[in-house]
């Protein structure tokens, strides 16, 4: 069997920054454990696969150790080539997946998803994040059905203070959330972030798109404004083009092609 492949960074219009994603089209669904074994050979954060329908696509995200609810840079990697390889000329491309129904479309040279709002919630923080994050933040917040799941979010003082992390990663692992979001208002941008979830297989992710559903109600509130600018300050870094609508995040960004080829099984 073959699959064609291509792997595109996203939230970026330069190659070699941004986060980049696996996008794997499909005739039809494997088998979970072969997705989840070539999202593991592929080792990136994510790797999506989709397959076509008649009302659009099914998508489903894999890290290298599961598959994941959400996931913003590799949705936005796929609508990218969909439309830029796979030619498919439609205005707004419709995802299925396990999050619900996910929007994407063209607005010049950005491509918008819509995604559900993840509204944050504060709550008390465990010992065990301070002592990893090394540094004690303003605020802690979580984002998800409950407490005991999704993500914790700190909020620093400074963009200074999120960019200069060095979390311990090994008492991370050992949190019960998926995740850590950590940030503060931007020099240059509205907001900066960084994301940290090694117990889902990734130390630190390039550019985040999901926690932005939670990362733009709570600056949209603290700002007082709809539309923000944010940028994810890890290493490869990353920007993202946001508006708060309700119930709805829009998330836009850039991507460009690193890699076509084919996965043979």
């Amino acid at each position: 069997m073959k699959i064609p492949f291509f792997q595109v960074d996203a939230f970026t219009s330069k190659l070699f920054s941004g986060n980049p994603a696996a996008v794997c089209p499909l005739e039809k669904w494997l088998g979970d454990k072969q997705l989840q074994a070539i999202a593991a050979e592929n080792n990136l954060s994510e790797t999506s696969f989709f397959v076509r329908q008649e009302d659009g696509y099914e998508l489903r995200w894999f890290t290298p150790t599961t598959e994941i609810d959400l996931c913003g840079h590799a949705t936005l990697a796929s609508a990218f080539v969909i439309w830029d390889y796979l030619g498919d000329n439609s205005e707004i491309l419709k995802f299925k997946t396990r999050s619900g129904l996910l929007s994407v479309q063209r607005r010049e040279d950005l491509l918008a998803m819509s995604f559900p709002v993840l509204a944050p919630r504060q709550c008390e923080s465990p010992a065990e994040l301070w002592e990893a994050l090394g540094h004690a933040p303003g605020e802690i917040w979580s984002a998800g059905e409950s407490e005991e799941s999704g993500n914790y979010m700190a909020v620093f003082e400074t963009e200074k203070e999120v960019r200069s992390l060095k979390p311990n990663l090994h008492l991370l692992r050992q949190l019960e959330n998926m995740g850590v979001i950590v940030t503060a208002a931007g020099k240059t941008a509205d907001f900066v972030s960084r994301y940290f979830a090694p117990s889902f297989g990734i130390p630190e992710d390039p550019v985040t798109g999901s926690t932005h559903c939670t990362l733009v109600p709570y600056w949209a509130d603290r700002l007082g404004k709809k539309q923000l600018h944010a940028l994810q300050v890890s290493s490869r870094g990353g920007e993202l083009f946001c508006e708060y609508h309700a119930d709805r995040v829009i998330i836009a960004g850039r991507a460009v092609r690193y890699l076509e080829g084919t996965i043979y099984l």
